[in-house]
């Protein structure tokens, strides 16, 4: 990466450190994260989000994409 004569600008070295916090915290969680929560009809393409978390709140169940469909974590059944 080419870095601007005189090194990078405060403003955007603090800015990238404060990034790369967040982005820290999105990979090794800290506490409870908050699941995107869809309805039956809104659900995302299961095949797109292989191995991601939904809450269904059409039937108020979390579910598991195994790149083919969206499955109930308490049965096990699609959706």
């Amino acid at each position: 990466m080419t870095l601007p004569i005189g090194g990078i600008p405060a403003q955007v070295a603090a800015y990238l450190e404060e990034l790369e916090g967040r982005v820290s915290l999105l990979e090794n969680p800290t506490s409870p994260v908050r699941v995107p929560a869809f309805t039956t009809a809104g659900m995302p393409s299961a095949a797109t989000y292989i191995g991601c978390v939904i809450r269904n709140t059409t039937i108020n169940i979390l579910a598991h994409s195994d790149g083919t469909n969206w499955r109930r974590q308490d049965t096990g059944a699609t959706i």
